[in-house]
């Protein structure tokens, strides 16, 4: 057992027994290296990595290679998901050299200081396909560093000056931030929409990006060009259509997986992430919202399904980071099926229908067995069988019923069982929405309880923590969980109405601005009384989730419309507005903030509706709001007019003794209603 047995990182102790003298990151592995003058290896993953784990089988557990490293090197595990900041810092490197690839596992190579001089990602144990092996590399940069030392400290320092300026630099832009830049950024998003399979871009892999999905469906709501807007839509809905349809989706027990591999969503790497299923099940409780279709909302329930089964913590409420691809040596072997298999499970006719629904072949899709996916709409298939659709679709409801608790026959998938602040924040948001638009109370529990517990276990003296697992909670808390915890917060608050999450949600405000603000507008992604690194991150584009600036000004915007704190606005709009011509010209990297901006742009609806809350002329009220798809509009409520916390409820009162709803934007507000239907129409102006 090596160092890493003490690690809390479930992913961290995955490598515990490795022949390799793993460190930590940390001072101690720094003074290793100049103590002992050798070179770190930086090893950077996360416990569901699919070639992670192939290279610690290849490298890491192999007795020769970890023999050279621990001769030659200074090793350091690090887990990606507890520290984003290193990984970060570290990613950008291995862009400059491998001009601009990137991925996990990361492989890095620093000086003692930390400075990087080489770096790449996965390295196999042996050459071939023109990638050298693992020990070669070793091998050469073990000799550059004895042979080549000052070459090799220009390096680093050339590649530490690029890292401490931000890649896209900060400042003003040319670019006015009006809606012309949001119609400008939809064109340019749809410019490479796969019109087969669905998708912004028409290779592979496919990653579903729900940022970018969110904006477009968003924009619908104000596009004044009729034939973008259709275009918008249609984009959206039909790639979230393949998308559930395709095997990047678990056809049996609800949740994505993490990309997909093809261009047709069908063959995934199949780890699931707590942020892709937080996020998706946001966006396709969005969709069912903005279009009725059952469809969507039959696979956000079913996601939410998945959740609140198989990743939220039973004992303390939050919820866990993810499950791995690989079981018993084999990636998504827990995952796909035999045409046996299939038969052996199912009654006879409910067998057939689920082969011919799900493609189900003899030779399957994926190394000889079947990845399960819906190819053909199921009216067709219904009429193939010569069966009604409602029979189908009940044969497939008790096939999923079936398949699913055979699967638990399987050898369960590892689950890294850490609780992430950010993580949570956005699984929170999502469920609070949840409950309020399906009416699932299942949702609103489960959301109460993990912010519950993110709040009391990751929270000390006023500030978050990054990481709990065990009992312990460590590493000081990015701006992205201030910014996905405050989004969540706002999210319970319209759901439960306590000013309880108001309150605090303000107060993690408060604490970002003073302590994570740039000067130049904008916010660093670690606090000012962070660990000093050879770098400060910043990130400014959005990724698989969401930036903490970009999500930060979405939050402030929604801030300032309750609680009427100019302030609030003006530092939203200093961050936003420097990126308006990066956001007309890159579309696809800031989804959430040309989100953000739309806020700006058309400002955010203020709902403030006063009556008693079991009288069912508020419930049709809030139903309003809560139900539709309103993506600009935040909402208050009280019982009556003695309240006055947040001030957007501040002197409102009934009109006609009736509970009442008033709708203001920009400092604009239109008469009060007490039906439901005048609601509605204000809102749809």
């Amino acid at each position: 057992m090596n160092r890493l047995q003490h690690a809390r990182s479930p992913y961290l102790r995955q490598h515990a027994t490795n022949p390799v003298d793993w460190y930590e990151w940390g001072a101690e592995a720094f003074a290793a290296a100049r103590q002992q003058d050798k070179p770190i290896l930086l090893s950077v993953g996360y416990s569901a990595c699919h070639w992670c784990h192939v290279m610690a089988h290849e490298s890491f557990e192999d007795q020769e290679t970890a023999a050279i490293m621990n001769r030659d090197f200074v090793n350091i595990k690090v887990d990606r998901e507890e520290r984003p900041d290193v990984d970060d810092i570290y990613m950008r490197a291995t862009q400059i050299f491998t001009r601009g690839h990137g991925g996990w596992p990361m492989t890095v190579f620093l000086t003692p200081e930390g400075k990087p001089f080489h770096a790449g990602t996965y390295y196999p144990k042996e050459a071939g396909r023109g990638m050298p092996s693992f020990k070669q590399i070793l091998a050469a940069v073990s000799n550059a560093w004895r042979n080549r030392r000052q070459q090799v400290y220009q390096v680093a320092e050339q590649v530490t000056e690029g890292l401490q300026h931000d890649l896209l630099g900060i400042g003003e832009s040319d670019a006015s931030l009006d809606a012309a830049l949001l119609e400008s950024a939809v064109r340019a998003a749809l410019r490479d929409f796969d019109p087969v399979y669905g998708g912004l871009s028409r290779g592979q892999p496919k990653f579903p990006t729900p940022t970018n999905y969110e904006f477009l469906l968003s924009m619908t709501r104000y596009l004044s060009d009729e034939e973008l807007r259709r275009r918008a839509l249609h984009a959206v809905t039909f790639t979230l259509r393949k998308m559930a349809c395709g095997g990047i989706y678990d056809q049996i027990g609800g949740g994505f997986h993490r990309y997909s591999v093809d261009r047709m969503w069908l063959v995934p790497h199949f780890e699931k992430m707590l942020y892709d299923n937080a996020q998706l099940s946001r966006l396709y409780l969005h969709a069912w919202q903005a279009t009725g279709e059952p469809f969507f909302k039959r696979i956000a329930e079913e996601t939410y399904d998945y959740l609140l089964r198989e990743m939220q913590s039973a004992e303390e409420g939050g919820f866990y980071s993810s499950t791995d691809a690989d079981s018993e040596g084999e990636e998504g072997k827990f995952f796909v099926w035999s045409l046996e298999e299939l038969r052996e499970a199912l009654p006879p006719e409910i067998a057939e229908t689920a082969i011919a629904y799900w493609d189900v072949t003899e030779r399957g899709n994926f190394e000889g067995r079947n990845i399960l996916h819906v190819p053909a709409e199921p009216s067709s298939v219904a009429l193939k069988l010569g069966i009604a659709l409602e029979t189908l679709e009940s044969h497939i409801a008790q096939a999923r019923r079936i398949l699913r608790l055979k699967r638990l026959e399987r050898t369960a998938l590892p689950r890294d069982e850490k609780i992430l602040t950010a993580w949570n924040g956005m699984t929170i948001a999502s469920l609070a929405e949840a409950a309020r638009a399906l009416g699932r109370s299942d949702c609103r529990q489960a959301a109460v309880r993990a912010a519950n517990f993110i709040l009391d276990a990751l929270s000390q003296n006023g500030r978050l923590l990054r990481s709990y697992k065990d009992g312990h909670a460590q590493f000081n808390g990015y701006l992205e969980d201030y910014a996905c915890l405050i989004d969540g917060l706002l999210q319970l608050y319209q759901t439960t109405f306590e000013p309880r999450w108001l309150d605090k949600a303000i107060a993690l405000t408060e604490t970002v601005l003073t302590h994570f603000r740039a000067a130049d507008g904008g916010f660093y992604d670690t606090s000012d009384d962070h660990e000093v690194l050879i770098a400060r991150p910043r990130n400014l584009q959005d990724n698989a989730m969401p930036s903490g600036n970009s999500l930060f000004a979405k939050t402030l915007l929604q801030l300032a419309a309750y609680t009427g704190e100019l302030n609030y606005v003006q530092t939203a709009e200093a961050t936003i507005k420097p990126l308006a011509g990066a956001m007309r010209g890159y579309p696809l990297a800031f989804g959430e903030m040309l989100s953000a901006a739309r806020l700006l742009v058309y400002g955010v609806q203020e709902v403030a509706i006063i009556g008693a809350p079991e009288a069912p002329e508020t419930r049709a009220l809030l139903d309003v709001v809560q139900r539709g798809y309103y993506p600009n509009a935040v909402v208050a409520h009280a019982a009556d007019a003695s309240e006055t916390f947040p001030p957007l409820l501040a002197g409102r009162a009934l009109l006609n003794a009736l509970p009442t709803a008033y709708v203001c934007r920009q400092f604009t507000c239109h008469l009060p209603v007490n039906a439901p239907e005048a609601l509605r129409e204000q809102l749809e102006r």
